[in-house]
């Protein structure tokens, strides 16, 4: 179980889903966080203070997009399918909505529910390559992060608060595509092209599309356009700023980018997995969702 920062919208939910699940004979595990955050004790349905592990038959979530996005990160790679009910403002990625929780979650537990693969960008820091501007005998030299990064959403590069303008540099295969001062670029999956890249004006891409999209955020320059990139083609981004920059996966920091190095992003395919509904499908929530804002 997953649930967002404010117990107070969850707790409740929580209990019905816990007497649900009694009645189901299924137990949900709360690990030390969640027990504490909701001030839980054993009973009926409910294991607390258990350790969140990988040999489980499904993961439940109770929140918003954020919350949605840290339970597919935990199970990334794995066969553990990701079962939402939205909390949060939007909830793109959630299965049900709170009204419909009880039979959202006596079908999740009965095995009613279809998968959905979802595929993720994967950050490397690649030794002896060669990097925009660089050759193999010389190549540019590299951010130092971590290696394995994985985004099922998006990967957000940005200038500092209050820095200059960056301008940053973008190559496909070792070929520079261009080089544009803005205050930042969003590598997003067709699952997160409904987020920061939506609002950058790029595209909204369909769920099964292989491939990712590449926007800027508040470029400066009236060439620079949303590029959409096949899924074999390596993505190298180039700092050519004064100052660093800052490198998010999927909203959270996870490292920089200093001045005049570069990072490689890659599309992977099933990364992440979804347990949606039968009959749920990409344009319904996009109708719903979306839709829903705007009236």
């Amino acid at each position: 179980m997953f649930t967002h920062r404010s117990p107070e919208d969850t707790s409740a939910a929580l209990k019905r889903l816990a007497a649900v699940a009694a009645d189901a004979g299924v137990t949900l595990r709360m690990d030390v966080e969640e027990t504490r955050k909701h001030g839980l004790t054993a009973g009926p349905g409910i294991a607390v203070d258990t350790p969140v592990k990988d040999e489980v038959e499904l993961c439940v979530v109770l929140g918003g997009d954020g919350t949605i996005l840290r339970a597919l990160q935990r199970y990334a790679g794995t066969s553990v399918p990701v079962f939402a009910v939205n909390f949060g403002e939007i909830g793109f990625l959630a299965t049900v909505e709170p009204g419909d929780i009880e039979d959202g979650i006596r079908r999740a537990l009965g095995g009613d529910f279809e998968l959905l693969r979802l595929p993720g960008i994967v950050l490397d820091v690649p030794g002896g390559r060669s990097g925009i501007g660089g050759t193999t005998a010389d190549p540019a030299p590299r951010a130092v992060c971590p290696g394995g990064l994985t985004a099922i959403n998006d990967v957000a590069i940005h200038r500092k608060v209050g820095g200059r303008v960056a301008r940053i540099a973008y190559a496909l295969d070792g070929e520079e595509v261009g080089s544009v001062r803005c205050d930042g670029l969003v590598v997003a999956t067709p699952a997160g092209s409904t987020g920061y890249n939506l609002a950058n004006g790029g595209p909204v891409m369909a769920w099964g599309v292989e491939g990712f999209v590449v926007s800027f955020i508040a470029p400066h320059s009236l060439a620079a356009r949303t590029l959409v990139v096949a899924p074999r083609d390596r993505l190298t981004i180039h700092n050519r700023s004064r100052e660093p920059l800052d490198v998010a996966v999927d909203g959270r920091p996870a490292c920089e980018i200093p001045p005049g190095e570069a990072i490689d992003a890659r599309f992977v395919d099933a990364v992440g997995t979804i347990a949606q509904l039968p009959g749920s499908s990409f344009y319904r929530r996009l109708r719903e969702k979306f839709g829903r804002l705007a009236s």
